[in-house]
């Protein structure tokens, strides 16, 4: 296993994207202040979409407008097309997220275009940012399942792989979009892409649905993954797929890498003490073990 691993933090997109309630932009720019405190160098802010697809990110040029940085840490944002971009650029993020299927109908539920379509549009993007000076990430979802076509073959997996590095993104993120992957089908797939791809460059995005996503994590760390997405509290879902739950919690994972010994310069207590103060302003209780055993025994560490 690495000695070191990279948390990136996606509650304030990822994790708020799929609820009901709207945070306030000054709830969000509170939140992503004590998630930097907490040590993280990684905050995925928000997504510059129309609001009509998500209501919920609809201030995303006002967060970053409000937004006071910290040296070291990168602020980064979703970004779906040319539109998006140029807001994100207006805004001076720091990284640009693009994001695909691996599967074409979720694709076309999710963007209304198939993958053939979506690459042409994302190497665009890409190609922009990287002119711009900006680095960029690649999400590729329904890697480990799709709602709508079961199991994606790994080959489908590998080509859509490649095409995103091909056209320049700086790392690749492997999403378990429905919560539906095991440890040895995580193993399996890392395995055949790493024979190509550096493991340095992909990151395992894991949703919590059947409680398997820790179990996972650990199997990606023994095929040494060493960059995991999580959201505090375990917010989280898919506008676009239903029964998808929350990401596996920030909070739930940095326990896991203090047990293993594995460092990370996050500060669980910060972590937890961050999702506390998100979880009023969402409306339901979040799944994250780290926060329930806080609430119940009043210490989280």
């Amino acid at each position: 296993m690495p000695s070191n691993v990279i948390l990136k933090e996606v509650g304030p997109r990822d994790g708020l994207q799929n609820e009901s309630s709207i945070v306030s932009t000054e709830k969000k720019i509170a939140w992503i202040d004590k998630l930097v405190d907490a040590g993280l160098k990684y905050i995925e802010v928000t997504s510059f979409v129309s609001p009509k697809w998500i209501p919920a990110l609809a201030d995303a040029d006002d967060v970053f407008r409000y937004l006071k940085r910290k040296q070291g840490v990168t602020y980064a944002a979703l970004v779906p097309n040319a539109r998006g971009l140029e807001r994100a650029l207006r805004a001076d993020v720091d990284e640009v997220g693009i994001f695909i299927s691996a599967s074409d109908t979720h694709n076309r539920r999710n963007v209304n275009k198939s993958i053939e379509e979506t690459l042409p549009v994302l190497k665009e993007v890409v190609r922009t940012a990287k002119e711009q000076g900006k680095t960029a990430r690649g999400y590729l979802s329904t890697v480990f399942g799709c709602p709508y076509e079961g199991r994606v073959p790994v080959s489908q997996i590998e080509k859509i792989s490649h095409e995103l590095l091909e056209m320049g993104i700086d790392e690749l993120s492997l999403g378990d979009t429905i919560g539906v992957a095991n440890p040895k089908q995580v193993k399996q797939i890392v395995r055949q892409l790493k024979v190509t791809i550096p493991t340095g460059r992909m990151a395992l995005h894991l949703h919590n649905t059947r409680g398997l996503a820790l179990a996972n994590i650990v199997a990606g760390l023994e095929e040494n993954i060493q960059i995991f997405d999580g959201a505090a509290g375990g917010l989280g879902g898919c506008p676009y797929a239903q029964g998808a739950t929350g990401n596996v919690a920030t909070e739930d994972v940095q326990y896991l890498m203090q047990s293993l010994g594995i460092e990370t310069g996050v500060d669980l207590k910060k972590l937890v003490e961050a999702a506390q103060f998100i979880a009023p302003h969402i409306g339901t209780d979040l799944p994250s073990y780290q926060l329930r055993l806080t609430d119940e025994e009043g210490d989280g560490a």
